[in-house]
């Protein structure tokens, strides 16, 4: 069947597919909750424990194994915009069908999720995870200022464009930096103590930021609520959306119930 991918690209692609590489952790998880047979996958795809061990490593992100990939012969590749580069697509479509996903908000996850359930004949069981999912992520502060770091050195932070950008916002926080023009702005200490925060959330990924962390930054910002946040919570998406709600409502709001 021919299927438009969130590039506009045309991709003819067999139904269901039998053989799929993921080059996306979030979409590996969710492909195998699926029960897709997902035969290849990248060294950061570590989810769900349980299962991913048994299927091949083909690389990284941002650079994969071509000969590995040719092996496994797959049927579909599905790469995303943000974690694969433009190569690894042009030079796997030469070959293989491959579905390009661009997921910058929680709409797009959904959507998504659809989408997968139509490629994979999925239709029941994605409407089974979309009825426990909200449009949009759950109310928890009222502009509430917030700085989500993602790296240390040097400081990173998310712009606009961006899924965790588009979470902060619906869970009713203001992001200063999300007018920058990069997607991941690079920042000095001092805009972080110029921006005003109420909150410093420290990711768990893709910089392990840990509790030791909280007080390197507490020393320069005594007045700002430094948390350590779940990353895979804020920028996976997929089935993780579902975990992600529960985390949310509960966990997320619980860290911050004596400051909002």
């Amino acid at each position: 069947m021919l299927f438009i991918d969130d590039l506009n690209r045309k991709i003819e692609v067999p139904t269901p597919p039998q053989k799929v590489i993921s080059l996306c952790p979030s979409i590996t998880e969710t492909l195998i909750e699926l029960d897709i047979n997902v035969i290849g996958r990248t060294k950061f795809c570590i989810h769900p424990k349980e299962k991913i061990q048994q299927i091949q490593i083909v690389g990284g992100t941002k650079s994969v194994h071509y000969d590995r990939i040719h092996h496994l012969k797959p049927d579909l590749i599905i790469c995303e915009k943000e974690e694969n580069t433009p190569e690894i697509v042009e030079t796997l479509e030469k070959q293989y069908p491959v579905y390009v996903v661009n997921v910058e908000s929680w709409k797009d996850g959904l959507k998504m999720m659809t989408n997968f359930g139509k490629i994979f004949q999925q239709e029941k069981k994605i409407d089974e995870w979309l009825k426990l999912l909200p449009e949009s992520p759950p109310t928890i502060v009222q502009k509430k200022r917030v700085a989500y770091l993602i790296w240390k050195e040097p400081l990173m932070t998310v712009g606009k464009t961006t899924y965790i950008n588009d979470v902060l916002n619906s869970l009713g926080f203001i992001n200063p930096f999300e007018n920058r023009p990069e997607r991941y702005p690079q920042i000095s200490f001092e805009e972080l103590q110029s921006a005003e925060l109420d909150f410093l959330f420290l990711s768990s990924e893709p910089f392990p930021f840990k509790d030791k962390h909280i007080q390197e930054f507490k020393q320069n910002l005594p007045d700002v609520h430094i948390q350590i946040v779940d990353g895979e919570m804020f920028s996976w998406y997929g089935v993780r959306m579902i975990r992600a709600i529960d985390y949310f409502q509960n966990k997320l709001k619980e860290m911050l119930r004596f400051f909002i």
